[in-house]
């Protein structure tokens, strides 16, 4: 997964930062971002149904086919029910990934994205707060052939957020078994909201590690935040 930064230092229109924290098993979460073109940034997160090794394979595969369908031009849902296709037709293991997948249209501003059974993404615009984006949410990727998605357009305007994350933020449990949960997770985006991406993920992180304190942690702590800045 990317772990450079600045992962773009040449593009002044967007920053970008996403983290992987581990469980102490092997998981399955991943994120991804990339280039398709000068002018499109595709961003991935998802969360693959298991844990181990054999997650671990499953995430690597879908990953590689998710990208490779993205650099072919395709649109979001074009993306995932192509993705969807490939893993169906190979998945013995019966396992499945939900994916949140969006492309950014760098020079309009213009999102567009499609969501199979991943968490809502959060979303800040500029001078105001983050709060959770009720998308439409498709079937789950390698859960059933033949499924169709759709998409859907956000106009991002210079400061906007965009945050995606998997559900080991949401279900981070402490020792009374109570869940962090998104009313937690939308306070702690809004600590800074003004933040650069990188300190954003940080207040998340230390909002999760103060609520858990000494349980164990079972899930992937995976998150990804872009600023959209534009040609200001």
């Amino acid at each position: 997964m990317p772990n450079i930064y600045p992962a773009f230092p040449e593009r002044q229109e967007f920053d970008i930062y996403a983290t992987m924290t581990p469980a102490k098993e092997v998981g399955g979460d991943f994120y991804d971002f990339f280039m398709i073109d000068e002018d499109h940034l595709c961003m991935v997160m998802a969360d693959v149904s298991e844990k181990g090794i054999p997650a671990a394979l499953f995430m690597m595969s879908s990953k590689i086919i998710l990208a490779n369908n993205a650099m072919l031009g395709k649109s979001p849902a074009k993306i995932l029910e192509d993705t969807n296709a490939a893993i169906c037709a190979n998945n013995r293991e019966e396992m499945f990934v939900t994916v949140w997948l969006g492309i950014l249209e760098i020079s309009s501003g213009k999102l567009t994205a499609a969501n199979a059974g991943h968490e809502y993404p959060a979303i800040r615009y500029a001078d105001g707060n983050f709060e959770l984006y009720k998308d439409n949410h498709g079937f789950v990727i390698g859960g059933m052939e033949g499924v169709k998605y759709r998409e859907y357009e956000l106009k991002l305007t210079p400061g906007t957020k965009v945050f995606v994350y998997t559900d080991g933020v949401a279900e981070a449990t402490n020792t009374e078994n109570e869940l962090f949960g998104t009313d937690r997770m939308i306070e702690a985006l809004n600590k800074d909201a003004g933040a650069n991406p990188q300190d954003v993920l940080e207040n998340v992180k230390n909002a999760v590690s103060g609520f858990v304190k000494d349980a164990e942690q079972f899930d992937d702590l995976t998150m990804l935040c872009m600023e959209y800045k534009g040609n200001e």
